[in-house]
């Protein structure tokens, strides 16, 4: 089976950050930003896989604000839903809400870094 999700970046937070910071600082948060979002993203999936609860804890709440900062909304909701799922112990959800995670984390950086093309 197929998943297919729209990813939405939200582009008011990104238009803010820009006029905030200005184009070579919002740059420069974005790119980091974007690099930790997938370090995260990759520690997340492995502390899931091999148990380590206290791992997925760092992971998940490193991840949660960088998405939030990059205007993520779709991927810190389905992170937020990881978390309850793996706080209730509930496999079948943690697993779909893991693959749904990477599934749209992957498509969402590649949409920043898209946007991040176009500016420079």
């Amino acid at each position: 089976m197929r998943c297919e999700e729209t990813v939405r970046i939200d582009s008011d937070r990104i238009v803010a950050l820009y006029s905030q910071m200005g184009q070579h600082a919002a740059e420069r948060l974005m790119s980091k930003a974007i690099e930790d979002l997938a370090v995260q993203m990759v520690a997340v999936d492995v502390a899931i896989r091999e148990g380590r609860q206290e791992a997925f804890g760092r992971a998940i709440d490193t991840l949660i604000p960088l998405a939030t900062q990059v205007g993520m909304s779709k991927l810190v909701r389905i992170a937020q839903d990881l978390r309850a799922a793996v706080a209730a112990q509930d496999a079948v959800a943690r697993d779909a809400l893991l693959a749904r995670l990477v599934r749209i984390g992957d498509r969402s950086l590649s949409e920043v870094w898209g946007i991040q093309d176009m500016s420079l």
